[in-house]
């Protein structure tokens, strides 16, 4: 496959998580966090997006997340579950990002704030329409989402060589 192909990463926070006396790792989703993970899902469905490869963190919240999210595609991915996505800084994850391979066209990665936040805007060199204002604006809460494009190799990926194509969260707050 040729390296200078149209490539998009599909950013997930997990769902809202709970708070039980358990290591961080081992935080279930909370009873909203069950309820708004499948409607993550059901976005993804209907905005055709069909990832080749889900790097999914270790920790339960977000293999839960994905595992409510997942059955809503059409067609299941191939799915990775990625310790060096929990806790992971924004070049920490570009850096889990430089080693998939290059037959991956489509991305998807489940992860935690601040680090999915961060790479979003950290990758984002242009956005279409108001993604990138409500993105600023609203931050990243659970269960949001964004879409990132970008042509290139796996290994080219850097701060700024990507558009943000989409931005959505499940609760987002009215104008």
């Amino acid at each position: 496959m040729s390296v200078d192909v149209p490539r998009s990463i599909v950013l997930v926070r997990h769902a809202k998580a709970d708070w039980p006396e358990v290591a961080d790792h081992e935080r279930p989703l909370a009873d909203r966090g069950r309820k708004d993970a499948p409607v993550v899902g059901e976005w993804l469905a209907s905005h055709g997006i069909a990832p080749g490869l889900t790097l999914c963190s270790t920790a339960v919240r977000t293999r839960e997340t994905w595992k409510l999210a997942v059955h809503h595609l059409p067609q299941r991915p191939k799915t990775v579950y990625e310790e060096r996505l929990y806790e992971a800084s924004p070049g920490e994850i570009i850096a889990v990002l430089n080693d998939v391979s290059e037959e991956v066209q489509d991305l998807l990665v489940v992860g935690h704030n601040p680090g999915i936040q961060g790479v979003a805007e950290a990758l984002t060199g242009d956005a279409e329409g108001d993604t990138l204002e409500r993105m600023t604006r609203n931050g990243f809460p659970t269960s949001t989402v964004a879409v990132l494009r970008f042509d290139g190799s796996w290994k080219s990926l850097e701060p700024g060589v990507a558009t943000l194509t989409d931005y959505w969260e499940p609760h987002e707050p009215p104008e």
